[in-house]
């Protein structure tokens, strides 16, 4: 269907786009309007230092602004809550509503990735078997889950199979609004016809919207301070750009030899844990211009991968049980190009968890990240053992109290 078709009795998301007017569950009015300016209390004031939003009253409705769905009004906080990408189902967690969640996409995937971190959380677990899982979603499911929100980026919705505005428009009327924000992740283009309206944001100000929704300013706040005395330490610590490694984030496939390059130093929450490091991008230096389309991954084979020649590499999946550090260590040393690179002769090989990552997953990538890259100076990383947690760190060695953001998940903010 085109975004430009005058025969709707709607207009398009173009000219004004209203969600809602309807009750859902006794409980949550749901309202959006397009085209509308962030007010001035929720603008950004860059990567990391978010402004905080004003109030609203507690005993009226309120109103939280996130691009593309412009202001979407509730009458009180939404108890079931559908998701569909981790970076949003990490903000769940972090503001205490992981037991909310009924929908997200590979649910299994999610689960075995936050049980590794949130071992090291005293009190905070999830447990997300048999949940929907959401991409691509069906409408006649959102109907039977009934959710008073959807944290999911309509823009994102409407390019899967089945979907349009009218769709869109349904469900929200029906069910539950839309509020979220996915192309953030690497400034991706928006799809057709959502770039008048779309806005990119950084992961602690998404975060913060979402925060607002669930009444959780409190934690919010609380959940930034550590973020930020953390990028305090290290901005302290960091060596000059001379004295600092080169580094490449990659994925290897399960199938075939095909390698993924990812960007460590562009705008987007996907590099929220790499960018305020400052490290060398081995593989901008090797591509140049062609680093990718859109903020999005490049595909490496071995004799690339060598002519950057990274001094760290940093592997993606093995944190998330889709791969193994040890094979991927022995079939780099035992390849006759891959053998030459210098990560591999010093032996310069970690793990990574996830790109997509909410609060949770930031503050421990931020932290092993830093590790990997300057052990001298933040101390060295113990090595990731497949199947393993999160490794315990001495707590006079970690760079973010563990302790304390688990009390803030829990509700022990003061």
């Amino acid at each position: 269907m085109s975004r430009d078709d005058t025969s709707r009795e709607a207009p398009t998301r173009r000219d004004y786009m209203k969600y809602g007017g309807a009750v859902v569950g006794g409980s949550l009015f749901a309202g959006c309007v397009g085209q509308s300016e962030l007010p001035p209390t929720e603008t950004s004031t860059g990567d990391e230092s978010p402004t905080r939003a004003e109030p609203t009253a507690a005993d009226s409705g309120y109103s939280v602004t996130l691009s593309p769905m412009g202001p979407v009004e509730f009458e009180s906080v939404p108890q079931d809550v559908f998701t569909i990408l981790g970076h949003h189902v990490d903000m769940l967690v972090a503001l205490g509503r992981g037991d909310a969640i009924n929908a997200m996409h590979a649910p299994e995937y999610h689960q075995s990735l936050y049980r590794k971190f949130l071992q090291r959380l005293e009190g905070v677990a999830v447990d997300w078997d048999g949940l929907y899982s959401s991409w691509p979603p069906s409408k006649e499911k959102l109907y039977e889950l009934d959710s008073d929100v959807h944290i999911a980026d309509p823009a994102k919705v409407a390019t899967a199979e089945g979907w349009d505005d009218n769709s869109l428009e349904e469900i929200a009327s029906h069910v539950g609004p839309w509020f979220g924000n996915t192309l953030s992740g690497t400034h991706q283009k928006p799809p057709s016809g959502w770039a008048d309206t779309y806005e990119y944001y950084t992961l602690w100000d998404l975060f913060g919207k979402v925060a607002r929704v669930f009444r959780e300013a409190d934690r919010y706040e609380a959940l930034r301070a550590v973020r930020e005395s953390m990028l305090q330490t290290i901005r302290a610590g960091l060596p000059s750009k001379s004295e600092r490694p080169s580094a490449a984030l990659v994925l290897f496939s399960t199938s075939d030899e095909t390698i993924w390059g990812y960007k460590m130093n562009y705008p987007g929450y996907y590099a929220a844990h790499t960018r305020p490091l400052g490290a060398t991008d081995a593989l901008a230096d090797a591509v140049g211009d062609g680093y990718g389309d859109d903020g999005r991954n490049i595909t490496l084979d071995s004799e690339l991968l060598l002519e950057a020649d990274p001094d760290v590499l940093l592997v993606l999946g093995p944190m998330t049980g889709s791969h193994n550090l040890d094979d991927i260590r022995s079939q780099l040393e035992h390849n006759e190009v891959t053998r030459d690179i210098t990560a591999v002769q010093e032996g310069q090989i970690y793990a990574q968890g996830a790109r997509r990552q909410g609060p949770i997953l930031n503050l421990f990538q931020t932290e092993m990240t830093a590790k990997q890259l300057y052990p001298e100076q933040f101390g060295t990383w113990p090595g990731y053992v497949d199947g393993d947690p999160y490794p315990e760190i001495p707590a006079e060695e970690q760079l973010f109290d563990r302790q304390r953001v688990a009390d803030i998940i829990t509700g022990e903010t003061q």
